[in-house]
């Protein structure tokens, strides 16, 4: 069976049997594709064109694109925002919705109007506490936490109503992911949060950054063990690191990421760390690749966006499948989404 990108611009694709949205990213997932998302960084502006640009480094390359919502606590252009300038001229987008800056009125209401922008995707999300960015003396909500959140959209989709019982005139049609974290400690805790997330709501994961294959397969043999990954797709987070040095920053102070000494090694035994860091992350994508339950990568290149088309044509994940991008004509065979 044949699934077609949309033709043009603001064009919504009708949602399948079995499906919840009109997204394309849906449609790669339950086709049984590898995906592939990548994460974009708002700009420190108003310019629409800077996000174009920074969109334009992942066509044909991406399934989706993730928009940041204040990642870091640190203020840049809304998820929202982003998402509605790029779902405008075609890209399927990931809006990140985190629980930090907004109550649970603001949040329903950004959902449902995304949804009504054409954002088919959004991953719910607790937040980074305000002290970890440049204004710590922000007020922190967290009305709602990333259940919550999802138990809430989930709410406003299927049961076509608000948190507060009032009926919806129109349901947001929405697919619906969160973070997981297999390599925090206890590791044991970890496959008992993803039940409670996909309890909630949860119908993709996002993980923060694999760099040890081993903990991630030990991860997915005990999801496996109690059946999950047959009730939700996971994509395993991975980044070129740009050195040994940033290896090491990034280990002792982002909380959650685990990079292994033999990554950091290998790094610093390197001529050329940034090439190496470039190979690693193709070679972890290509061991992901092979992990049963895996169903993508999410890749994180923070201001390595620009190494993302080459890590994903080495890897030779996409199997020769080309996802959309702008300038391409949507009715050309070689644009179909399963091939």
């Amino acid at each position: 069976m044949y699934f077609e990108d949309e033709p043009v611009p603001g064009y919504s694709l009708p949602i399948l049997p079995g499906h919840v949205s009109p997204g394309r990213f849906e449609r790669v997932l339950r086709a049984g594709k590898f995906a592939v998302t990548a994460e974009l960084a708002p700009p420190d502006s108003a310019d629409p064109e800077e996000v174009y640009l920074r969109a334009r480094i992942f066509d044909g390359t991406v399934d989706a694109i993730n928009a940041t919502d204040g990642s870091g606590a640190n203020c840049h252009m809304s998820s929202v925002g982003v998402c509605a300038l790029l779902t405008r001229v075609g890209y399927s987008t990931i809006m990140q919705l985190s629980c930090r800056d907004r109550n649970r009125i603001a949040i329903q209401g950004d959902i449902l109007g995304a949804a009504a922008m054409g954002v088919a995707n959004v991953l719910c999300l607790t937040g980074d506490g305000v002290q970890a960015g440049d204004q710590p003396g922000a007020k922190p909500v967290f009305d709602l936490d990333c259940m919550s959140l999802l138990s809430t959209a989930r709410r406003m989709r299927d049961e076509s109503e608000f948190l507060s019982g009032r009926k919806l005139d129109l349901s947001p049609k929405v697919f619906l992911g969160a973070a997981a974290n297999p390599f925090a400690e206890p590791l044991d805790f970890r496959v008992d949060r993803l039940g409670k997330k996909i309890e909630a709501g949860a119908e993709f994961i996002q993980t923060q950054y694999c760099y040890d294959t081993n903990i991630l397969e030990s991860y997915m043999e005990k999801v496996r063990d109690r059946g999950l990954d047959k009730q939700v797709f996971i994509l395993a987070g991975v980044g070129p690191l740009a050195s040994a040095r940033a290896a090491s920053w990034i280990r002792d102070h982002v909380p959650g990421v685990h990079i292994p000494d033999a990554v950091i090694d290998r790094l610093k035994g390197a001529q050329k760390q940034k090439l190496e860091g470039m190979k690693i992350c193709i070679e972890l994508i290509q061991k992901i690749r092979e992990i049963p339950g895996i169903s993508g990568v999410h890749i994180m290149a923070y201001r390595q966006e620009e190494s993302v088309a080459e890590i994903v044509d080495a890897s030779g994940v996409l199997e020769g499948r080309v996802p959309w991008s702008p300038g391409r004509n949507q009715n050309s065979e070689n644009m179909r989404l399963v091939q």
